[in-house]
């Protein structure tokens, strides 16, 4: 699947930001910027992997900042920014 760089969120408390771009590399690189990473990282880490891999994206870098995002807003925030990088509508019928 053919990405570009695209980002979704914002940095506001209880918000995630999520920047998509394309790689070489196999597999998703993702870095995550968060207080809470020591906590809560390997979560926040596994949302957005499955997120991307349940839209077909298995090749990509992801930057994520983190201020407190809950499951359901980190989940929205990755497939706002998959569906920006690859032009496909997961929302269309």
């Amino acid at each position: 699947m053919e990405l570009k760089q695209a980002t979704a969120g914002t940095l506001e408390s209880g918000d995630i930001l999520i920047q998509i771009a394309p790689t070489d590399r196999e597999g998703l690189d993702i870095q995550l910027q968060s207080s809470v990473a020591y906590q809560f990282g390997d979560q926040i880490k596994s949302v957005i992997s499955d997120t991307l891999l349940g839209l077909g994206i298995t090749r990509a870098e992801v930057h994520a900042t983190d201020k407190g995002a809950l499951d359901c807003t980190i989940r929205a925030r990755t497939t706002a920014a998959a569906v920006r990088a690859t032009g496909q509508d997961v929302w269309k019928d």
